[in-house]
């Protein structure tokens, strides 16, 4: 029967009765409340009561209210089963205005508040908003009594329209909050009964914790005992492995992207060392970073930690127990990597430095599960404490020896800066001056690349010298980098913190920068280092103004010594152009006049001849017609001795006709050596030149009283006409074959030899070659063989011209070259190439 009142106000019933389905109410009523009686847990029955409830009511949310016991008519839902189209009411603290005082009072009496629509039957817009919250239309409020006093509210709500209620549903509801509420002082009886157990437990474990007081101060005193982090980390895992009988004592420490790695562990023997593994196992947060590992400590490979930001060790949690890995809630990726470790059980506890977390302390049990005692997390927690403590004093003495070392290391830069200076003062070449400060430099300050910056008129600039360490790329380039280095905007933006440079001063002119990069990582310089670059950077400018002036005049010298040089040139060639031009016309005369008159005796000699046989034929026919000549006849006979000038006349006029011959033949090699009618480039035969020249000079070549006959061998290849200046090139085979029979006076050879030959090579040029094997030239000697006025003869017996001229001529005006091949004591010999066909225009 559906109980209303007259007015609009919610209906409370305290006695009702079934009146429909009161069989099937019955069977669902005894089957939750089986339900709710299956377990102690006061979680489980709820979460069963509100599930089975709106599943045999049909609602869209059936919640359990708690109130708050300090603040009255206060609280919140802290169980519900709700449709998912409707909002969760769960951990939502609220002041329910329609259990005001006067509804408490109801509510603690057992009274049952029915809403069928909260428009037609609440006329407080503060309640209606209050249900609003939670998208309420219709609802039930059932109180649950605990013993005596009100504890909360069983709540039925339809969200979806108004409901009108049945007698039945209100008092299955009831019955309902009944048994929570027995089941409420039941959890509560249980939790009084733990209580007592836990007291009782507390009583023997004060015991047990004296003994294990005094366990951690035999350990935290042998931790105390060494200020080496090696030998505390050493000691901690050992003693805590033995003490606890655990398989497996480690310390992990963070990175500060709270990655990280085992630094030290002590392991029962038969399990594998967890500092080997995490060298050679797989990067496992590859195939868990999915997981999220939310359990605490993860594997020092896994991503976790470092995508979470530390997870919850950055909010604060300082320990974490798991009994039983496989009992622990842990994803299936977490307990893999946990057997990885072969752990079945751990405890790990942060080991805090500085108020920070530093790393972790953790002992595993490998071989099963374990239940751990509250002593031994105390135990854990106190030894991680004296770790941080000892990270505090290990950091301590590491910076009272950091502080002496770099006073050391100071005094030893100063000493090393000392040093640099001087060696950048040993030289006065700029490049090496460069190389030794940039080199220098960067061993003092122990960085990765060391450059000099030299600026342009227009504060462009380019790197002239760096030196790098191995795998960087050089920044000193040929062409100038057009890069204003000096805009804060491009300081900022690309050198960071991982670059220093001071000024290279000349006088007061910015000439340039001397830098110092760190390339692998950002660094922050320290003053001395600043100040130690700053120095080097003033004594690197003194010694570029020095270097460049230095080179200024060495620029002078140079070209003070060219123009001397070319003035050598130019003497050289007047005074052999002078000196060839009066040989010429010399020779040229002396040729022309030797060669009218032994033409006219070379022409007459055969007539001579004639007459001389006639004569002689004269005679003889007188001797043989008059054989008895006078007596003054026979006086003169006898006097000329006629028989005498018969035989040795005919010969004379033979040598005298040879002698002839020879005259016109070196008058022919005269004209043909000067020619003075060929002044202009044109084919010749270059044999000619070379055999009227060995003409000229046939006279060294034949055996004196102190000198041996020289044989000249001429290995001729098939030439054609070419073009060149003959006269000048005959000049050339007179020095050099000069040369040779010089060389060869020198020598004590008993074969004197000088070898001629001549070919073409790749049909566009010809090679002639003369050598000997005289006493040859020194090889300090020989790389100046060219210079003008340079010779290695006694004073008025060479100008040094010759072979300079010849180089000129060969080289300057034939476009070819000319090159010495000599050994000292074993010859020498000059190889001419040049083309074949000049420029005729």
């Amino acid at each position: 029967m559906e109980l209303k009142q007259p007015t609009s106000q919610p209906i409370y019933q305290t006695n009702m009765t079934f009146s429909l389905d009161r069989r099937e109410r019955q069977k669902a009523l005894s089957r939750v409340i089986a339900r709710i009686r299956e377990s102690l847990d006061i979680d489980i029955i709820f979460t069963v009561t509100v599930t089975e409830v709106r599943q045999l009511l049909n609602t869209d949310r059936v919640g359990v209210f708690r109130f708050d016991k300090e603040l009255d008519c206060q609280g919140e839902f802290i169980y519900e089963d709700v449709d998912q189209k409707w909002v969760s009411a769960l951990s939502t603290k609220l002041h329910e205005h329609y259990c005001a005082e006067d509804f408490t009072q109801l509510y603690q009496e057992g009274r049952i508040k029915v809403i069928s629509d909260i428009y037609q039957d609440i006329n407080c817009d503060c309640q209606v908003k209050s249900l609003e919250k939670f998208q309420v239309r219709a609802n039930i409020a059932v109180p649950l009594i605990k013993g005596k006093d009100l504890w909360g509210l069983l709540c039925i709500h339809q969200c979806s329209q108004p409901r009108q209620w049945e007698e039945s549903e209100i008092e299955f509801v009831q019955l309902i909050s009944e048994h929570l509420g027995v089941a409420l002082q039941q959890a509560d009886y249980i939790e009084q009964v733990k209580l007592q157990s836990a007291q009782l437990a507390q009583a023997k474990a004060r015991e047990k914790s004296a003994e294990h007081q005094k366990t951690i101060a035999k350990t935290i005193e042998k931790i105390r005992q060494s200020l080496d982090l090696e030998s505390i980390f050493r000691t901690t895992t050992d003693e805590l492995r033995h003490l606890l009988n655990v398989d497996r004592a480690a310390i992990y420490r963070f990175n500060p992207d709270w990655s990280g790695e085992f630094v030290f562990e002590s392991v029962a023997e038969g399990w594998v060392k967890l500092m080997d593994e995490q060298l050679q196992r797989p990067e496992i947060g590859d195939n868990i970073s999915e997981c999220k590992l939310k359990d605490l400590v993860e594997p020092p490979t896994d991503t976790y930690l470092q995508d979470t930001g530390g997870g919850r060790f950055a909010k604060g949690e300082v320990y974490r127990v798991c009994d039983d890995i496989y009992n622990c809630g842990f994803n299936n990726c977490y307990i893999q990597v946990l057997e990885s470790y072969q752990a079945k059980a751990y405890v790990i506890i942060a080991i805090l430095y500085n108020h920070k977390i530093w790393g972790l302390l953790a002992v595993y049990q490998n071989t099963q599960s374990r239940d751990w005692q509250q002593d031994e997390v105390y135990l854990l927690t106190q030894v991680s404490s004296q770790l941080g403590v000892a990270l505090q004093q290990a950091e301590y003495l590491q910076t009272l020896r950091k502080q002496a070392s770099e006073i050391s290391k100071a005094a030893e830069r100063q000493r090393a800066l000392v040093n640099t200076v001087d060696k950048i003062r040993q030289s006065l070449d700029i490049d090496i001056i460069f190389k030794t400060t940039t080199q220098e430099v960067g061993r003092l300050l122990e960085v990765e690349r060391v450059a000099i910056y030299r600026f342009h008129a227009d504060w462009s600039g380019e790197f002239v010298a760096d030196s790098i360490l191995d795998n960087w790329t050089t920044v000193a380039k040929p062409q100038p980098i057009t890069e204003l280095v000096l805009l804060q905007e491009t300081k900022a933006g690309k050198y960071a913190r991982n670059e220093v440079f001071v000024p290279i001063s000349q006088g007061e002119k910015l000439w340039g920068l001397l830098v110092a990069y760190q390339n692998s990582q950002p660094r922050y310089w320290q003053e001395e280092e600043i100040n130690l670059l700053a120095q080097v950077g003033v004594q690197l400018g003194v010694a570029i103004q020095q270097a460049e002036s230095l080179k200024q005049m060495q620029i002078q010298k140079e070209e003070i010594a060219q123009t001397l040089k070319e003035l050598q040139r130019t003497q050289s060639k007047l005074i052999q152009s002078e000196k060839m031009a009066g040989l010429g016309q010399l020779i040229a005369g002396l040729a022309h006049e030797i060669n009218n008159p032994i033409s006219f005796i070379y022409g007459n000699i055969p007539y001579v001849t004639d007459h001389v046989k006639d004569l002689l034929n004269l005679v003889r026919l007188y001797q043989n017609n008059y054989p008895q000549a006078i007596g003054e006849i026979q006086d003169q006979l006898a006097e000329i001795d006629l028989d005498f000038i018969n035989d040795d006349l005919p010969k004379m006029l033979n040598s005298m006709m040879g002698g002839a011959d020879r005259i016109r033949q070196l008058v022919i090699s005269l004209r043909t050596f000067s020619r003075l009618d060929e002044a202009e480039m044109k084919p010749v035969n270059l044999h000619e030149g070379i055999d009227s020249t060995l003409s000229i000079l046939q006279h060294r070549f034949q055996q004196h009283n102190n000198t041996l006959k020289i044989a000249v061998i001429k290995e001729y290849g098939e030439l054609p006409p070419i073009v060149c200046y003959a006269a000048q090139m005959n000049q050339v085979f007179m020095n050099l074959l000069t040369n040779a029979l010089d060389g060869l006076k020198e020598s004590f050879t008993e074969s004197p030899k000088i070898w001629i030959r001549t070919k073409v090579i790749d049909n566009i040029h010809l090679q002639i070659c003369i050598a000997d094997n005289g006493c040859g030239i020194a090889e300090n000697v020989r790389d100046r063989i060219f210079e003008p006025f340079f010779t290695t003869k006694e004073p008025g017996q060479g100008s040094g011209l010759g072979l300079s001229v010849s180089y000129q001529i060969i080289v300057e005006k034939h476009g070819g070259q000319i090159k010495c091949i000599s050994e000292l004591g074993k010859g020498c010999e000059f190889i001419i190439e040049m083309p074949i066909q000049q420029n005729l225009v």
